[in-house]
C-alpha cells in the first residue's frame, strides 16, 4: 500500500500533506512555491511510493467557482499527463485554511510559527486530505 497526497494549491505557494505507506497517519508535509510545484512533486511521487492524490478544490460559500479554479485545472491535467495511471481526485476545501489556523492555535503552536502562511497551507492540504481519507475509507 502506498501513501496519500493532498495539495492545497495556492497562487504564490501551495501546502502539501501526506499519509504514513499504511495510510494511516496524515501528516503536513511542505510547503512549495507554486512555480516549482510540478517538479517537485514529479520528484516525489518517483522516490515515495504514492498511490492516490487528492487536489483541493475551492468552492465559494455561495456556490459559485473561485478564480484560481482553472489554474488548479490546469495543474491537474498536467498532473494526468506526467502519471496516467495516477488516480487524482477533487476535494472541497472550503474552510481548511480557517480550520488549520485554529488547530494551531489550539494545539499551542507560537504565535510567530502561526503567522507563517506556509505553515497554514501545509496544516491545510493535511485537512484536505483527512477530509477525503474520512468520506474514502479504505
Amino acid at each position: 500500500m502506498g501513501r496519500l497526497l493532498a495539495i492545497d494549491y495556492g497562487k504564490v505557494r501551495t501546502g502539501l500533506a501526506v499519509t504514513d505507506p499504511s495510510r494511516i497517519i496524515v501528516s503536513p508535509l511542505t510547503t512549495v512555491p507554486t512555480t516549482e510545484l510540478t517538479p517537485y512533486i514529479k520528484e516525489y511521487i518517483l522516490k515515495e511510493k504514492v498511490d492516490h492524490v487528492i487536489v483541493g478544490y475551492p468552492v465559494n460559500p455561495q456556490g459559485g467557482e473561485n478564480p484560481i479554479v482553472q489554474s488548479i485545472i490546469l495543474f491537474v491535467d498536467n498532473l494526468k499527463k506526467l502519471f496516467p495511471e495516477l488516480p487524482i481526485d477533487y476535494y472541497d476545501e472550503q474552510y481548511t485554511s480557517k480550520m488549520a489556523a485554529s488547530a494551531m492555535v489550539s494545539g499551542g503552536f507560537k504565535r510567530k510559527y502561526r503567522q507563517k502562511k506556509e505553515n497554514t497551507d501545509k496544516m491545510a492540504a493535511a485537512f484536505i486530505l483527512q477530509g477525503w481519507m474520512d468520506e474514502n475509507p479504505f
